[in-house]
């Protein structure tokens, strides 16, 4: 009988370590792929005509693009034209002429599903063909005593003196945001550093 006892009990036992086991369930993962847009943006800096509405003696216009290549990389390139009048003291002078800035930028913000917003770091190379006229001057002629006049009257000169075809490059180091006010419609804030 302690035969048949101690059979029952190895039996029992195998059929327990073989409940005991962990089934295994073949899952797939439930994978949802969110596409973020690569591709050109176009844009144009609308506080130059205001501000040449306001201020007569500015006016100017700038367009601006960028070009996603990476997940947080963009290629970026703005075009423009400014003209500006300056009063000083004894001079008046007139500076315009256009200018194109190439370069990239670094997102650093990690947007939320369905966000195309920005944080941006990027560079900037700066080229400018450009001329400076001299409207009117005034010579600061003076004898160097109060109260004495000098020997030369100083009179306004009003015959303009241009110099065309100046050209300038430069670097330029950005920092700024664009926010995607509503679909497709960005609103860009930048400095320079």
């Amino acid at each position: 009988m302690f035969k048949y006892i101690i059979s029952f009990y190895f039996l029992f036992c195998s059929f327990y370590s073989l409940g005991q086991q962990e089934e295994e369930i073949a899952t797939s993962q439930d994978t949802v792929v969110y596409k973020t847009g690569y591709g050109l943006r176009i844009g144009a800096d609308i506080s130059k005509p205001i501000l040449a509405i306001i201020d007569k003696s500015y006016g100017g216009f700038e367009v601006f693009g960028d070009y996603r290549i990476k997940k947080n990389w963009y290629l970026a390139a703005e075009l423009g034209y400014e003209e500006e009048t300056t009063f000083e003291d004894f001079t008046t002078s007139t500076a315009k002429g256009s200018f194109v800035r190439i370069g990239a930028n670094y997102n650093a913000y990690s947007n939320w599903l369905d966000m195309n917003n920005e944080i941006f770091i990027g560079g900037r190379y700066g080229f400018s063909l450009f001329e400076q006229t001299l409207d009117s001057f005034t010579p600061n002629v003076t004898t160097g005593i109060e109260n004495n006049l000098p020997y030369f009257p100083a009179e306004t000169i009003e015959t303009p003196i241009t110099e065309t075809g100046l050209t300038a490059h430069w670097m330029e180091l950005q920092l700024g945001m664009k926010v995607e006010t509503f679909k497709n419609l960005f609103f860009r804030s930048w400095f320079l550093l």
